[in-house]
């Protein structure tokens, strides 16, 4: 069983309410009725319910069974803007914006899942990554004790020499990560490879040099990641900096960097920055023609997870399921 049928049974297990706020997509339509069949999740669809069931029915969509709740006409639009002017009143918000902002279905979803009223939240299809994720950070916020929010893809390989199932962080989010930023990237995809894989998890820390083999500003910064995760005595495998070759291949680590714990078994691969990492996910996508799952978020107190703006509705389908087992492990 792949990663995905396991995610989508693990998700079936313990239904969660799951936030779809891009109602006029007719991708979501698609995944909100598979998921709906499959049991996957209780999506919940935001929008004006004649206009998308109009929709569905144009494009032979089956949403029989399936919530879509108008943010205006929703009997809990007046508690969730009062939140929205709560949370952000310090910030100069009024009363009257909070209510504009409120009708906007990807803040009325965010406000539901801040209010318990539903698990967690997917978007993206027709909106940005800071569309998605500014009123995330606004009420959602990161969870206790984390200052990032950080991305992560999973990457699930083909039958090949370094075929498996691999997280890849941070390639969406973090554009420069700082040596603690990096630690804590870290950290939080244990985390997340915890919540949604079977085996241990194992860390690179990425870059151009193995062991001192070059100086810079950025090798510097990754070698102090790994200083930072010694001082922090956490509980998982880990090493760098590594290049890419010395970290996937045993025989290269044991000329590179003899002795680490991490040459040719890492399942969890930390890029230096941004331009590493989405490079990276994207070359590994298209070359190895791999399934690469997100970008998805981890580090907030509620799950709530981007999409591509090319995603296809089976993508949508798994950011849902990936959405709800991470919902699974919120306090």
């Amino acid at each position: 069983m792949n990663i995905l049928d396991r995610l989508k049974q693990k998700a079936k297990e313990n239904l969660k309410t799951i936030v779809l706020p891009e109602a006029t997509d007719v991708r979501v339509l698609k995944a909100v009725s598979i998921i709906q069949a499959q049991k996957i999740a209780r999506p919940v669809l935001i929008g004006d319910e004649e206009q998308v069931l109009r929709l569905a029915l144009e494009n032979n969509v089956d949403l029989n069974g399936i919530e879509i709740i108008n943010p205006v006409k929703s009997e809990y639009f007046l508690e969730l803007a009062t939140l929205l002017y709560d949370l952000r009143k310090q910030k100069g918000l009024s009363q009257g914006e909070a209510k504009t902002l409120a009708k906007d279905p990807v803040y009325f979803g965010m406000l539901m899942v801040k209010q318990n009223l539903a698990d967690g939240l997917v978007s993206g299809a027709i909106h940005s990554t800071a569309d998605t994720l500014r009123p995330a950070l606004q009420i959602i916020k990161p969870a206790h004790n984390q200052k990032i929010v950080s991305s992560f893809f999973v990457m699930n390989t083909p039958e090949c020499e370094y075929g498996k199932e691999y997280i890849f962080a941070d390639c969406g989010l973090n554009a420069d990560p700082t040596a603690e930023e990096l630690a804590t990237i870290a950290v939080q995809s244990v985390k997340t490879y915890r919540e949604l894989m079977e085996d241990k998890p194992c860390v690179a820390l990425l870059s151009y040099s193995t062991y001192g083999s070059a100086k810079s500003p950025s090798v510097e910064k990754v070698r102090k990641a790994k200083e930072i995760l010694d001082s922090w005595n956490v509980d998982f495998v880990y090493d760098g900096e590594l290049q890419v070759d010395a970290a996937l291949d045993e025989a290269v680590g044991m000329r590179k960097a003899p002795n680490s714990k991490v040459s040719g078994k890492p399942n969890i691969l930390i890029f230096p920055n941004l331009d590493a990492g989405n490079i990276g996910y994207k070359l590994v996508e298209r070359f190895s023609k791999c399934d690469a799952i997100g970008p998805l978020t981890q580090g907030l107190s509620r799950p709530v997870n981007d999409l591509s703006r090319g995603c296809k509705a089976e993508d949508i389908v798994s950011s849902v399921a990936i959405t709800a087992v991470q919902a699974m492990d919120v306090n």
